[in-house]
């Protein structure tokens, strides 16, 4: 029996910010909804919403979890590239700091008197909210 793997990019404007080639399965943010990715699926190419991605690579235990603001996912057979507007090891995040902004922007959001862009706010709002959920699955994933 043939055990396939494939190659993940995941890319956005500052930069490649993960590459690996041996992936066992993707967990994408659809706009649809979550969206499983496993070596020869079949080619697709689609936009992904604010969450985060998970990647199992072959032979490790743990998942890697990478935060996206939104992007471009082109799926091949044996590739993944995911064009990101931004992307952030999730590890990298800090909850206090999101929870501020989120707070913030709630506050500019509810305050009628604003002179604010509200497709704009909602928009921002909705990528902290997805930034805490990150923060989230990776607390729960750690206490499993």
């Amino acid at each position: 029996m043939t055990i396939h793997a494939m190659r993940i990019d995941i890319v956005s404007i500052e930069g490649l910010l993960f590459s690996n080639k041996n992936i066992e399965f993707i967990v994408l943010p659809g706009e649809l909804g979550d969206l499983g990715v496993y070596p020869l699926h079949s080619p697709l190419i689609t936009c992904i919403k604010p969450g985060f991605i998970r990647i199992k690579i072959s032979k490790k235990i743990e998942e890697k979890c990478i935060f996206v603001s939104g992007g471009i996912i082109d799926i091949q057979p044996d590739s993944v590239i995911v064009l990101a507007d931004t992307a952030i090891h999730g590890s990298d995040l800090v909850e206090k700091q999101i929870e501020k902004e989120k707070i913030l922007l709630e506050n500019i959001l509810y305050n009628k008197k604003s002179n604010i862009d509200y497709s704009i706010t909602k928009a921002k709002l909705a990528i902290i909210i997805a930034q805490l959920k990150t923060i989230q699955y990776l607390r729960f994933k750690k206490y499993k």
